[in-house]
C-alpha cells in the first residue's frame, strides 16, 4: 500500500504555490515538481513581504531564478509597477507564462534565458528598484549574480535585494557601499535583504 501511494504521488508532476496577499490573495497557481525548482516556502515569503512593506507598490522588479515565478507573482499581487522572470528551463518558463495569464496580468513579462548569460550583458533599459535572488542551492551563483547585477546598469539607486540561500552558504561578499538591511533562518534557509 505505501509503494502505491508513493508511485502515485511521483506520477503526479505538478504541486502548486499560493498567492499570500494583495490583489490575487489566496489563489492557487500551479507549479512543476521538477528537480532544483523549490518554490520559496509562504512563511519564508511572508517574511520577506512584511520586509518590503513599504518599497514594493509602483518598483519595477527582477526575479532573477524564477523557477515557480512565486515571488515575482507575490510582487505584481502587491502592486509592483512590472516583473521581468528570468528562467533557464523551458517547461517552468512555460508554465510561469501560463499563470500569468490566468491571472490576466500584463505586468510580467517572461524571458528564457540563462540568469548568468543575461546578466552578463549590459541593461540598456530602466533598472530595477528590487530583485529576487532565489537561485538552486550549493551551486555557488550568488557572488557571480551580485557581481553582474553591480556591474552591468541592473539596478536602480538604492536598490534593495533579496537573497536566500542554503544556511551553510559562505559569508556574502558585497560590493563597497552595499548593506545588509535583514537577515533571518528558518530551517535550511538564510533569507537577507540588502540595500545598494
Amino acid at each position: 500500500m505505501k509503494k502505491n501511494r508513493n508511485s502515485t504521488q511521483s506520477a503526479h508532476q505538478m504541486g502548486e504555490v499560493r498567492i499570500i496577499a494583495g490583489l490575487w490573495r489566496g489563489r492557487k497557481l500551479p507549479v512543476l515538481n521538477a528537480e532544483g525548482l523549490r518554490p520559496t516556502t509562504d512563511r519564508v515569503k511572508e517574511t520577506l513581504f512584511n520586509w518590503l512593506m513599504n518599497d514594493i507598490a509602483h518598483s519595477r522588479c527582477l526575479d532573477c531564478f524564477a523557477g515557480s515565478g512565486s515571488l515575482g507573482i507575490e510582487a505584481l499581487s502587491r502592486q509592483a509597477q512590472a516583473v521581468v522572470f528570468l528562467e533557464k528551463f523551458a517547461n517552468a518558463a512555460k508554465q510561469l507564462k501560463q499563470n500569468l495569464q490566468s491571472l490576466k496580468s500584463d505586468n510580467g513579462s517572461v524571458i528564457h534565458t540563462d540568469t548568468l548569460n543575461y546578466l552578463a550583458q549590459k541593461n540598456s533599459g530602466e533598472p530595477f528598484d528590487i530583485v529576487f535572488i532565489d537561485p538552486p542551492f550549493n551551486l555557488g551563483f550568488i557572488p557571480q549574480v551580485l557581481k553582474l547585477l553591480a556591474e552591468n546598469n541592473w539596478l536602480a539607486e538604492n536598490a534593495i535585494l533579496y537573497v536566500e540561500t542554503e544556511k551553510n552558504h559562505p559569508p556574502l561578499q558585497l560590493p563597497e557601499g552595499w548593506q545588509i538591511l535583514k537577515e533571518k533562518n528558518a530551517g535550511m534557509v538564510t533569507s537577507r535583504l540588502i540595500q545598494c
